[in-house]
């Protein structure tokens, strides 16, 4: 194993860095992402940083780095490992509450084969969020930043899931156990774990229907009830188009009734070449009783947003970008230049490359 093991590591290390081939049989790959990125606020915030409830892509006026990571992932045909620590200032703003210790792991986890013939298994660590279509990676994502809803709904996990796909690859089946919503290490008066669903339906190459559910509590010391459901479906209209729709449901424990919240995105994008994309976006986010995001206002969080991105791939790993995003509010909740404002306007642009 070990001679093994130490030819798979000089494979992938010596293997030229955009020409990198991976081995179907090699057990242990190593990978990694570097997303760089500017960003300007026409608000020009005074302590340069974007408004709180913003976890990536949240300096402004200064080139900084929102998501780089190393990942080492083992597989084998019954047992599978991942670990990646990153840094970044999605690190700093989205962490933040974690301990020092645990804030650079991006993912860290094992997972058992539970059934030889059958796709069923046992994955327990820290691990990406089974809620919405959006992750940390932007180069991943169809918009350069995230949605109001992806950046205010976990981008990652800790518990233990169970995971079947069926053999025609159409439906994906999970149930998960969490420490609760987006921590690795619960909160001093949090005494229960949480519990999550996850179903996946995929009828043909052209549609993803996705439901995913999170019943615990909220992330404070209250310990109080938290509900949320997410739906979204992914249609890829023809080779150019593509439409993403978006719908979350959420419900917290107040003392003695229960309020809500909801939020709901649209993207779509075109393809106008192999190289160059481009895709807009309309989001709402609406949430009274500030149950997500605080805000001390008369009308709570309530803000629209619309964006537009045009994306350039000179080569197969990189990607460069640029967007323009406005966001507006019912109240003022925005800053503009020491005063507040119902406004905001953004440009970002980044660079970011996969290996």
């Amino acid at each position: 194993m070990k001679k093994f093991v130490t030819v798979a590591l000089a494979y992938v290390l010596c293997t030229p860095l955009f020409a990198q081939t991976i081995d179907s049989t090699a057990k242990l790959v190593l990978s990694g992402y570097v997303e760089a990125y500017y960003s300007y606020d026409f608000n020009q915030p005074l302590n340069n940083d974007r408004p709180s409830f913003v976890y990536s892509h949240n300096r402004h006026n200064e080139f900084n780095l929102n998501l780089g990571f190393i990942k080492a992932a083992y597989v084998d045909e019954r047992i599978r490992g991942n670990i990646a620590l990153m840094a970044g200032t999605y690190t700093n703003a989205n962490l933040a509450a974690e301990p020092a210790t645990l804030r650079h792991i991006f993912e860290a986890n094992v997972g058992l084969k539970l059934a030889k013939t059958k796709n069923l298994w046992l994955d327990a660590g820290v691990f990406s969020s089974h809620i919405g279509f959006e992750s940390a990676i932007s180069k991943d994502c169809r918009t350069l930043t995230r949605s109001l809803m992806a950046d205010n709904t976990p981008y990652y996990e800790t518990g233990a899931k169970i995971g079947y796909t069926t053999d025609n690859g159409k439906w994906f089946l999970s149930g998960l156990v969490l420490n609760g919503w987006q921590q690795i290490r619960r909160t001093d008066e949090n005494t229960r774990l949480a519990v999550g669903t996850q179903i996946t339906f995929k009828p043909n190459a052209k549609v993803t229907l996705n439901s995913s559910t999170f019943l615990g509590s909220r992330p404070d010391n209250t310990n109080r009830n938290r509900f949320f459901h997410n739906l979204y479906a992914i249609v890829q209209l023809n080779k150019k188009w593509e439409l993403i729709a978006d719908f979350d449901y959420g419900i917290d424990q107040q003392r003695p009734s229960y309020d809500a919240w909801t939020s709901w995105v649209a993207i779509l994008k075109y393809q106008l070449s192999s190289r160059v994309g481009v895709a807009g976006r309309v989001e709402n986010y609406s949430d009274p009783k500030g149950l997500v995001v605080t805000t001390n206002s008369p009308n709570g969080f309530r803000v629209n947003g619309y964006s537009f991105n045009l994306d350039y791939t000179p080569i197969s790993n990189a990607l460069c970008r640029i967007e323009a995003r406005s966001l507006g509010s019912k109240d003022d909740l925005f800053e503009k230049a020491g005063r507040k404002t119902a406004t905001d306007f953004i440009v970002t642009t980044s660079l970011a490359v996969s290996f």
